[in-house]
């Protein structure tokens, strides 16, 4: 049974705009929560879902595997349930990168 881990990631944030790209040590935050999901091992693969193109390009220059997603979605969860439509796995994992 495969396990994707998804990482629900937008910049329309009314707290903190652009929040997945701000920068941390420098590097992009949404970079930091990637590589902390690589180490499970017991994942096989992992995808940011967004809804945003600016996110997007920095995750595909990161080398990140990136799902576009409606930009009408409320909740991170809407966003992995939109990859689950997409891409087959047997577990989802919802990782909330901040």
């Amino acid at each position: 049974m495969s396990i994707l881990a998804v990482i629900p990631a937008r910049h329309a944030s009314s707290r903190f705009p652009g929040k997945p790209l701000a920068p941390i040590a420098g590097r992009p935050m949404i970079r930091h929560v990637w590589d902390r999901v690589r180490l499970c091992r017991r994942l096989d693969a992992a995808v940011v879902a967004t809804d945003d193109e600016r996110i997007a390009a920095v995750c595909r220059a990161e080398g990140m595997d990136v799902v576009m997603t409606s930009p009408g979605h409320a909740t991170g969860t809407d966003r992995v349930a939109e990859v689950a439509r997409l891409r087959p796995a047997g577990i989802y994992v919802n990782v909330q990168g901040d």
